[in-house]
């Protein structure tokens, strides 16, 4: 354990510890052993009804003290589990030793202590456990932490729907489209990214030591056992584990669910590395400026600066998450015949890879509202670019039948600095109807925007 934040080996619990305070009751390993007792106290109640004449349903009084150990459960409990790993060498039997010590005095619970853990395997409580805490920290931290910036990005395209705004292509001036337009596009990837992550199913078993019941069985082989697995891991909590139950397995669930959900938030990822990146170049050009800040120092020699710094920390921590999960999604469904522990040992790191990702999209949100458009410095791009009214000049050209109409706009452009006199001026010689000579000549840089607008309002 450190003594303080920054001690830490981990930026996460260092440095950033304060950003993280939600996340970590999810996806500590305080959190894991939480959810352990959980689905051990769900299956051991579970047990008892199911008309067992050697298990007798507990009493109301039992039920509520077990929803208790869950509910309660605490730091101290933690490390009283940690001390009996320290002579188990096992953690989910610390786990199951620590539940039955805490039956002492209760005769009804001491009677029946030898059905916690009934025909379990380690495997059976940990992938529940593990889906628990990505549930947890999915629904919880993750979603609204996404949304967070969806809404205010949503909030951006409306706003600047109507603001022309010049286009680079190949970093070349290119069509304009509007500031909100740009932002729009960012809105809808989003969104249906983020839909991608919360509707992949979180997927659990209890089946024993290699999928197929073999213990459960050899105990009672009458029962419907895969039913009643089914039913703990399906049925909504607190009662059940609000899962889904995976049918088949080897000792460990396949985790194929979890290199979807890991690939996901690693393409959603991406989908903020572009956007952070274009923003940054925004701030570069001048499109946006950044509400400063009192006190705040952007440079230790330079005293204008204001360094886009929640944009970079966005990108590079979107870096970080992406390098774990996208390690965890290629490691998780391989797994050496019936078991081996491999998957076990970077599972520990789920925590790291959703920390880097909160934690930039927490940089993003706060970077995004800081942005200022900066309109004057736009209008000033978009009038110092006539060139790309060469595309609207050569189309209609095209629609009238006059000949060789990009040639001769190649030939009148390229390369060539342009101005509203000279672009009009070429519009004036050209033999077209005088109605569409008219509409050309009123139109400029930041007119020529096709339905960039409406398409930003439209989200």
């Amino acid at each position: 354990m450190t003594s303080s934040a920054i001690s830490a080996l981990s930026p996460l619990d260092g440095r950033y510890a304060a950003k993280l305070a939600k996340l970590r009751p999810a996806m500590s390993e305080l959190g894991y052993m939480q959810r352990r007792v959980q689905v051990e106290v769900a299956w051991f109640i579970s047990l008892s009804d199911c008309g067992f004449a050697e298990f007798k349903p507990l009493s109301p009084g039992a039920r509520t003290y077990l929803m208790g150990l869950v509910k309660h459960f605490s730091e101290a409990d933690g490390e009283a589990i940690k001390l009996i790993e320290k002579k188990t060498n096992h953690d989910v039997k610390a786990v199951e030793y620590w539940i039955k010590s805490k039956f002492e005095a209760r005769p009804e619970l001491e009677a029946a202590g030898e059905f916690v853990h009934f025909a379990c395997t380690s495997e059976d409580i940990n992938n529940t456990s593990h889906a628990l805490q990505l549930k947890s920290g999915r629904d919880l931290v993750l979603l609204p932490a996404l949304d967070a910036i969806i809404l205010k990005m949503r909030e951006m395209a409306l706003a600047f729907a109507d603001i022309p705004m010049l286009s680079r292509t190949h970093g070349q001036t290119a069509s304009p489209t509007t500031v909100g337009k740009e932002v729009a596009n960012v809105v809808v990837r989003l969104v249906n990214a983020r839909e991608k992550i919360a509707n992949i199913p979180l997927m659990a078993k209890m089946n024993g030591a290699v999928g197929n019941y073999n213990a459960h069985l050899s105990a009672w082989p009458d029962f419907d056992w895969e039913a009643f697995s089914k039913k703990v891991i399906e049925t909504p909590e607190p009662l059940g584990l609000g899962l889904t139950f995976q049918p088949y397995s080897i000792q460990i669930e396949p985790h194929d669910y979890m290199a979807e959900l890991f690939d996901a938030i690693a393409r959603t990822n991406t989908i903020l590395i572009d956007w952070s990146r274009d923003v940054w170049g925004y701030v570069s050009l001048g499109y946006f400026k950044q509400r400063l800040k009192e006190g705040e120092v952007g440079s230790s020699t330079m005293p204008h600066k204001v360094n886009p710094i929640d944009f970079e920390n966005a990108e590079g921590n979107l870096g970080m998450a992406n390098a774990v999960l996208r390690h965890l999604s290629e490691k998780l469904p391989i797994s050496r015949w019936q078991r081996d522990l491999t998957d076990s040992t970077v599972l520990r790191n789920m925590g790291v890879a959703l920390g880097y990702a909160v934690l930039a999209y927490q940089s993003l949100h706060v970077g995004l509202g800081k942005l200022e458009l900066n309109a004057t410095a736009i209008a000033a791009d978009l009038d110092s670019s006539w060139e790309v009214l060469a595309e609207p000049i050569q189309t209609v050209m095209r629609r009238f039948g006059l000949p060789q109409p990009y040639e001769q706009l190649k030939e009148f452009t390229r390369g060539a600095p342009m101005t509203r006199e000279l672009m009009q001026g070429f519009i004036a010689k050209l033999d077209l109807p005088e109605e569409e000579k008219v509409r050309l000549m009123a139109m400029t840089p930041g007119s020529y925007t096709g339905k960039a607008a409406e398409l930003a309002r439209r989200i």
